[in-house]
């Protein structure tokens, strides 16, 4: 798949502004070492996928770009906030929670003028204050998930409802295992096929996932393509930031990533891995995600208007490749 199937985040980006930003990512990714290969990756998957840039980027030729230069190669365009974003990703690139990569991050988004609540969340993190990280990750997740303020109640049984005595419902999950019946092509069988695949019960049943929760997000797997893997995981939720800009770092990007790459574990429900973060991917993913026309967490989206559609249809209608993103 070319890069120009999916139109890139931040079009109207100069070869020189580019090179400013990547310069930068590459200063916060040698703060301590040299350039790893899932460095050097990532560097080329963002100017190809965040820039659109098809040009190869010649890695160590790019300028080490300070805190000042960036700041003002950026002053008064619209790139400013996204590459905060990139530059604290590529902190974590591999797979450690390093605190002077941290730190240099938020050097250059501090000349940035970018003071953003993620960024907050990296330096207590880097302050050692990692639990305290993660509950306050698990709210804005929450409130993501749920479009409304969260004050603290009990997240697990909230993503575990039908778990209590009493609270199963056999007839939700009659509906959707009905979906089952439906033609082969249409979304809704591929929703069914995806639970049945993966061995997950359907909501209404004692074990299952919040439906407010696992229909938005089991549909992003079914529309992307991406599986279940840790690598998959990232991905989803990756798209899903882009997609529903709702603490879209602070309760997307960053908490999977420490789950997924730092095996640093957010919940009791969640699960956790090591260097699972895709570097060429991932901004594939956040290109996509920014690029599509559906936000199936919105409290608008309705599951069952679409379930009888095929899915290469509603794919292309919502601005996601026919066949999807998984390669």
């Amino acid at each position: 798949m070319t890069a120009a199937t999916i139109r890139p985040l931040l079009p109207g980006i100069t070869a020189a502004q580019a090179n400013q930003i990547l310069g930068a990512m590459r200063a916060v990714a040698e703060t301590d070492g040299a350039l790893t290969d899932a460095d050097r990756t990532a560097l080329k998957s963002t100017n190809r996928f965040m820039f659109g840039h098809e040009t190869t980027v010649a890695v160590d030729q790019l300028p080490l770009t300070t805190p000042a230069q960036l700041a003002a190669t950026l002053r008064g365009t619209a790139f400013v906030e996204d590459t905060a974003k990139f530059l604290i990703v590529m902190a974590l690139m591999d797979g450690v929670l390093d605190k002077q990569k941290i730190a240099k991050a938020l050097d250059y988004a501090n000349a940035l003028g970018v003071h953003a609540h993620y960024l907050e969340q990296m330096a207590e993190a880097a302050r050692d204050h990692i639990q305290a990280v993660l509950a306050d990750m698990t709210r804005c997740n929450m409130e993501s998930i749920t479009n409304a303020p969260w004050v603290g109640a009990d997240v697990n049984a909230w993503l575990l409802p039908y778990a209590a005595k009493g609270n199963a419902d056999p007839a939700l999950a009659e509906r959707y295992n009905a979906l089952q019946r439906l033609r082969p092509e249409t979304f809704g069988r591929a929703f069914w096929t995806h639970f049945h695949h993966n061995n997950y019960t359907l909501p209404g049943e004692p074990s299952a996932l919040n439906e407010r929760f696992c229909v938005p997000h089991d549909s992003v797997h079914v529309l992307t393509g991406y599986d279940t893997s840790a690598r998959g995981e990232i991905l989803t939720s990756t798209f899903t930031a882009s997609m529903h800009r709702r603490h879209p770092m602070a309760g997307h990007v960053l908490p999977v990533i420490l789950s997924w790459h730092l095996k640093i574990a957010i919940n009791d429900v969640a699960r956790d891995a090591q260097g699972a973060l895709d570097p060429a991917e991932f901004w594939r993913a956040w290109a996509a995600g920014a690029a599509a026309t559906i936000d199936t967490f919105a409290p608008s989206w309705d599951f069952w208007q679409w379930v009888a559609e095929p899915l290469p249809a509603l794919r292309q209608q919502w601005s996601i490749p026919a066949e999807g993103l998984q390669d």
